[in-house]
């Protein structure tokens, strides 16, 4: 069984093109089962976020394609999303799924929002089966480390998250947020984050709009404000200084046309929109209206450079409890039992001096027991020092996970290396696939006779 992650982040591709690659939470359950149905895929987790969309598989036989199979299952051109598209095999894979539970790949590091994301993902793939031994050990492994680096590091103390810098950046904009009245559309966690920050810095009135009126209720109620029904957006949007958006909806909820009209209830006076969504809630059109100012998620980015900054020793900290675990799960990973294929090995060269030795026998006049016996450990002594090399190569091949030289090693002698997978007692990922010639190359390398 082999492992492959792919994806797009908020490293590779821009806003426009992640909020057309993001999958609903409705839809993760659809897309695990599709995933399941491409050839090869036996198991699979589908995560997106607003930062990230990600697939990771458990195949055999020809890698899938998973970048034509996400621009196919949203219906985007692929061209459009290849070039942007990652691919990690492997340990590598293993690596960057650690980083990103840990929320070291996030566009706010250290926000701990992330695991919590990765374990509903998980969740939703586990509970319609697409997860069976491999990704389950996988992701236990993933989830302790990021126990681990939350309990060991202060990476994510005083915790950072795109609800709080979204709220500097209107501090940052504003100058002050005292006074100031705010509308949140969305009840959802985004939202209530960005809610406590809201109070924290000060804000006067924190008014809830939500398609579901009971969950804005529910916020408001805690926060002491209104709650808004959300046919009744617009009108409250007149009143506000500032709009923050959270919410799934996958179409604009204020749209280009809405900003003149909005301008002119409010009497000119300034609007700012900050709009953490993804897909956008705000279409970024509307600021061409005088007097309206959009911000969206990838502009919190400037914003978190100086939290980065004031993080990142424990960032460093935190990279090196990944890379043990990493360490760690690859050594179980590939702990590979070699002992049927380095018997094999042992009978398959015995067999050809036994084959050789019986060819010349009866070309020997009669010999004495003591030359019979010299002549076998001749023979032994030649098979021993063949068999050193390889036998030596193949433990280090187990070691590595490198499972196409032992494949090749057995090819040679005729040995069937399939005892030897099937004797693993712990599941394993190959590296990266290469080129058949490529493999041929290295294998053949390492066999040359050392000096």
């Amino acid at each position: 069984m082999k492992l492959l992650l792919a994806g797009i982040s908020h490293r590779t591709a821009p806003l426009d093109l992640r909020e057309r690659l993001t999958i609903a939470p409705s839809r993760l359950a659809d897309a695990n089962r599709a995933l399941l149905r491409v050839p090869g895929v036996r198991e699979a987790i589908v995560l997106s976020t607003c930062a990230r969309t990600e697939l990771t598989v458990c195949y055999d036989a020809e890698v899938p394609d998973l970048s034509k199979f996400l621009a196919d299952f949203l219906d985007v051109p692929p061209t459009q999303s290849k070039d942007r598209t990652y691919e990690y095999y492997g340990i590598d894979a293993v690596r960057h799924l650690f980083r990103v539970a840990c929320s070291l790949d996030s566009l706010i590091l250290g926000e701990p929002q992330i695991l919590g994301q990765v374990k509903d993902a998980y969740a939703v793939a586990r509970s319609i089966g697409a997860v069976q031994s491999n990704l389950e050990r996988l992701m236990q492994s993933a989830f302790s480390t990021a126990k681990k680096v939350r309990r060991d590091t202060k990476v994510g103390k005083a915790p950072v998250s795109v609800a709080s810098v979204a709220v500097d950046l209107i501090k940052k904009v504003l100058g002050s947020l005292r006074g100031r009245r705010i509308l949140l559309v969305g009840a959802g966690e985004m939202s209530g984050l960005a809610a406590k920050h809201l109070v924290r810095q000060g804000a006067e009135s924190i008014a809830v709009a939500n398609r579901t009126f009971e969950n804005a209720v529910g916020l408001a109620a805690r926060l002491g404000g209104p709650a808004v029904r959300f046919e009744d957006i617009q009108s409250a949007t007149a009143v506000v200084d500032v709009v923050i958006t959270a919410t799934g909806s996958s179409e604009y909820i204020f749209r280009q046309e809405n900003g003149p009209e909005l301008m002119r209830f409010r009497q000119n006076r300034p609007l700012l929109f900050v709009d953490i969504a993804v897909p956008r809630n705000v279409d970024p059109e509307i600021s061409r209206t005088e007097g309206i100012l959009v911000y969206d998620i990838d502009s919190v980015q400037a914003i978190s450079s100086s939290h980065r900054q004031e993080r990142n020793r424990e960032a460093q900290r935190a990279e090196m409890i990944v890379a043990r675990s990493v360490n760690r799960y690859q050594e179980g990973a590939v702990a590979l039992d070699v002992a049927p294929a380095v018997r094999g090995l042992q009978l398959a060269i015995e067999a050809i001096a036994h084959t050789e030795l019986g060819q010349v026998q009866t070309k020997l006049l009669v010999l004495t027991p003591i030359q019979q016996h010299a002549i076998q450990l001749l023979l032994r002594g030649m098979t021993n020092k063949i068999l050193h090399p390889m036998i030596r190569i193949l433990k280090q091949a187990a070691k590595d996970g490198d499972v196409q030289t032992m494949e090749t090693i057995c090819a040679v002698f005729d040995v069937d290396p399939t005892p030897a997978t099937q004797a693993c007692s712990v599941e394993r990922f190959w590296l990266s696939p290469r080129s058949t010639m490529a493999r041929g190359r290295d294998a053949a390398a390492k066999l040359q006779p050392t000096h």
